[in-house]
């Protein structure tokens, strides 16, 4: 069957950038359209990549022109420049003012916290909110580790978040929106502040930061029961909680400080994740459990919850092309780990 470059813009007319609400046709977006038998090969334009909406944009596409008999389809994108973006009327403001403190709010908080530092919490935070967003939730994580902020570096972003009428649009990285105390302070100059500046800045992520609809917030907590987790809590008194230990006795005796921090201001605790379970070798396949075992069913039978899962130490494949030295692909065994979380997660928050 042989197609025409003008009957593919036909069939894309209906395709909205998201973020401009306005069709991929009409924004100059279709960039590139090649053509070999069967086989379309597109470039596309939109206003943000590497988001959800990209995604779902990316699938229409490919249904639709399936759809009328194109027997495969190869995707590229790139973002339209910001002078396009301005002459098009600018981004959607949708949801402009609102607050994720609102009454009525339906976003889901779920706040990952540790009862202390080195355990792996910023990466399993990092790791639940794209593997989230890759089961097609509108997932945001904030980094409210305030001393020890990280998620830009875990997740490979370089740029900063947009002020636009006076409101903070946060950076979209794999489907998720990102906001970082990181990407206010200069360099890797250390935080000084005290209980109420942070409070304050805390309190700008909810109200001042423009997300738009949320399912899911992820919130990476400093380890302990300190000042800002403390501000947390009393912020959102119906958030949900995953606590991180490793399977040693001491990291485990202390995240039990934290589990009962949470159920002392009635927050709900979804499970326990146990990070750095055991090292599997890639030779013999054998499971050598450096710190030990058992403390992750400790903390589950102390504080009357569920295992979410065990994860392994290992690294990430670092490609060249995506640059994201924490963020684990769906394909890699310990991302399929943190698929199966999250689908637990979805199914206790339902």
């Amino acid at each position: 069957m042989a197609f025409t470059e003008l009957e593919i813009k036909g069939w894309l007319k209906g395709v909205i950038d998201r973020d401009l609400n306005k069709s991929i046709v009409d924004t100059n977006g279709i960039r590139e359209i090649r053509i070999n038998g069967d086989h379309v090969s597109l470039k596309v334009a939109l206003a943000k990549t590497g988001t959800a909406e990209q995604m779902d944009i990316q699938q229409e596409i490919v249904q639709l022109l399936k759809g009328e008999g194109v027997d495969s389809v190869g995707l590229r994108f790139e973002e339209l420049t910001e002078e396009e973006i301005d002459a098009l009327g600018g981004l959607s403001q949708a949801g402009e003012g609102k607050s994720l403190l609102d009454e009525g709010n339906n976003t889901t908080f779920i706040a990952v916290t540790s009862g202390k530092g080195g355990v792996g919490k910023s990466t399993v935070s990092v790791n639940l909110a794209v593997s989230l967003a890759r089961l097609g939730k509108k997932v945001g994580i904030i980094d409210a580790d305030i001393y020890g902020f990280s998620v830009p570096d875990m997740m490979g972003i370089e740029e900063r978040p947009q002020v636009i009428n006076e409101r903070i649009h946060p950076v979209d990285r794999f489907g998720v929106k990102v906001i970082s105390m990181g990407f206010f302070v200069e360099g890797n100059a250390p935080v000084i502040w005290r209980g109420p500046m942070l409070g304050k800045m805390l309190n700008q992520f909810f109200s001042e930061v423009e997300w738009g609809e949320l399912d899911y917030l992820i919130l990476d907590l400093p380890p302990g029961t300190g000042d800002v987790a403390l501000d947390i809590h009393t912020m959102l008194p119906h958030s949900k909680e995953i606590i991180v230990s490793t399977p040693h006795a001491t990291a485990a005796f202390v995240a039990a400080r934290a589990g009962a921090m949470a159920i002392k201001t009635h927050h709900e605790i979804l499970g326990i994740v146990e990070n750095m379970a055991y090292f599997e070798s890639k030779l013999t396949g054998e499971k050598e459990y450096v710190f030990g075992q058992g403390g992750g069913d400790r903390l589950v039978e102390e504080l009357k919850t569920d295992l979410l899962g065990r994860i392994p130490l290992g690294q990430p494949d670092l490609r060249e092309d995506v640059f994201a030295p924490s963020v684990y692909e769906e394909t890699h065994p310990i991302g399929k780990i943190y698929m199966d979380i999250s689908k637990k997660v979805i199914e206790k928050t339902l």
